[in-house]
């Protein structure tokens, strides 16, 4: 495949991607994977730990002028983004979304449990919001990131890493801080 080919790719992972996961959150019928898909999320926001301190540590790298570190951390960070993603898609084939504040986990936010969680609910929603809307434009923006420096277009790197890392960093950070604030309504099984 030459470059271009690449990049036609990118942008059809770009939008497959997004929208298989829409399709598994909305999508009543789930498979049946066994209980163990109910620590994916506890997984999946380590990963997400995981990918926001190699961000971190990649951007040092790169400050520092220590390319070969740099690109062995961002190589982590994108395996782990990978792993995420095929952890992230098993889960949600598998388990039904979990609702914010849903204390009997029926499924519905009752105005009793809507009172129980009162404004940390739209604080939820609003960094949830955030986070779903990055993570799709990242998506693209990583590929592309790591495509351009595969193929040591460094300048063109440079270019789109200013967008791309800021994005990943908060998309990451955000991923774990909505795990932990929904944790507690998680219904196992």
């Amino acid at each position: 495949m030459n470059n271009k080919n690449y990049l036609v790719l990118i942008r059809v992972i770009s939008v497959v991607v997004p929208l298989l996961v829409a399709f598994l959150l909305f999508f009543p019928a789930k498979l049946n994977l066994g209980d163990w898909v109910y620590h994916i999320p506890a997984f999946n926001a380590l990963l997400n730990t995981a990918t926001s301190i190699l961000l971190i540590a990649a951007i040092i790298a790169i400050k520092s002028k220590n390319i070969k570190w740099h690109q062995a951390l961002m190589t982590s960070g994108f395996s782990l983004g990978a792993i995420f993603l095929l952890t992230y898609v098993l889960y949600h084939s598998s388990a039904t979304t979990t609702i914010f504040g849903d204390v009997n986990g029926d499924g519905i936010l009752s105005d009793a449990e809507r009172g129980l969680v009162s404004i940390s609910r739209p604080v939820y929603v609003g960094i949830l919001i955030s986070h779903i809307a990055l993570s799709v434009i990242v998506i693209p923006l990583v590929l592309t990131s790591f495509f351009y420096s595969l193929n040591a277009r460094i300048e063109e790197h440079k270019k789109i890493v200013k967008f791309t890392f800021p994005i990943w960093l908060y998309v990451s950070i955000t991923g774990v801080i909505v795990y932990l604030m929904v944790s507690p309504y998680y219904i196992h099984g």
